[in-house]
């Protein structure tokens, strides 16, 4: 009896002490998340079970590293983030260039204060004497002193605008819509064509760094030029041996731009095209279809696909599959691929292609007609 009256005592000591313990760790718990959210702001609302518990008390432990900078006699510098960039991208980036010590230190802290979620575009001017709680704060400034601006390659003029309305120049999309549908003539000066209906095909495909003043003629003319920078006297001269003027080119170029899922096919189906047309056939492309019949609100996309029977049949200008030869203007911005691959298609004795059934984006493509059918997926 002695025994068992002993252990019994031992066991209730244990579990009085283990709840001592317990209650002191859960009270020194509450102790550090108090600290932390009266240091760094309370956590966000966005935060998961798991990140509730453990991100206190990394941010407790890790607390200095998070307001003494990198190095107190650093350079300025300018940092910038991209349109769409991700979270743990861009502190990858601030730790490579020496502005934070730790990204995934950093990045727990944005997700914790919910600052992850309110990072902008643009370009900001950081320095290492800052500490990472400074910077980023100085990433949350709505109006940093440039935009970003990105155009697509494959985009069309109402894409491209839709990207300018929404980059923080002081542009709408009307207003670029309206200029590029109706090019000055200070433009078309920039691109050596004396008479355009739009600028469709030579907004260059990049990614713009823009001071947030700079007004609509100003960002065309950026972007224009930066066209005229890649179509060089090179790629002229091979716009010229395929017997296309630069605006024949860049029409082409736009049709193998929205054909292509590969870059490395682009020379090929370029020389399908050029092969139709020196022989009179039709070039039977569905993007001069889809530009044509212009933005689906019910898929919101203006590339409408699949396309149906009664769309290969509407009678308009651009459709490729009535009438002969090239649209009557480029159907979206190519990138330098595509120039390229018109200037310099490969030799091909091919007349067709279509898209391969593995998914890899691959086209196979034929001499005949019959091999063309043969080609179709079951």
């Amino acid at each position: 009896m002695t025994n068992k009256n002993n252990h019994s005592i031992l066991l209730l000591v244990i579990l009085v002490v283990a709840a001592i313990v317990g209650v002191g760790l859960l009270a020194g718990y509450f102790t550090i998340k108090d600290a932390v959210s009266e240091r760094f702001g309370p956590p966000s609302s966005h935060l998961t079970l798991a990140q509730q518990i453990f991100f206190p008390l990394e941010l407790f432990f890790n607390r200095d590293a998070l307001t003494k900078p990198m190095d107190l006699s650093g350079e300025e510098l300018f940092f910038e983030i991209g349109q769409g960039e991700s979270v743990s991208m861009v502190c990858l980036r601030l730790e490579g260039e020496g502005l934070i010590r730790d990204a995934e230190l950093f990045r727990t802290y944005l997700v914790y204060t919910g600052l992850d979620r309110h990072l902008q575009a643009g370009r900001f001017p950081l320095n290492s004497a800052m500490s990472p709680v400074q910077i980023a704060a100085e990433l949350l400034d709505a109006t940093p002193e440039d935009a970003v601006v990105t155009i697509l390659p494959g985009w069309r003029i109402e894409e491209v605008a839709e990207n300018i309305a929404s980059s923080g120049l002081d542009i709408t999309s009307k207003q670029f819509i309206n200029a590029a549908y109706a090019p000055a003539s200070q433009y078309l000066s920039l691109l050596e064509i004396a008479d355009i209906s739009s600028l469709e095909g030579f907004l260059f495909p990049n990614t713009y760094v823009i001071p947030r003043e700079t007004n609509l003629d100003a960002v065309v003319v950026t972007v224009l030029t930066m066209f005229t920078q890649q179509v060089d006297s090179t790629l002229m001269d091979g716009f010229e041996r395929q017997g296309f003027t630069l605006y024949e080119a860049v029409t082409l170029a736009s049709i193998v731009e929205k054909e292509a899922v590969l870059d490395e096919e682009k020379p090929l189906i370029a020389s399908v095209f050029i092969n139709r047309l020196s022989e009179g056939m039709r070039l039977e492309t569905d993007p001069t279809v889809q530009y044509a019949l212009g933005y689906q609100s019910d898929v919101d996309s203006w590339w409408k696909s699949p396309l149906s029977e009664n769309d290969l049949l509407v009678d308009l200008p651009y459709n490729t599959y009535v009438n002969f030869g090239l649209p009557p203007t480029p159907i979206c911005n190519p990138d330098l691929g595509s120039l390229r691959a018109v200037a310099f298609p490969a030799e091909t004795p091919y007349f067709y292609f279509r898209a391969a059934c593995d998914g890899s984006g691959r086209h196979n493509f034929a001499i005949t007609y019959e091999e063309h059918l043969n080609n179709a997926c079951e």
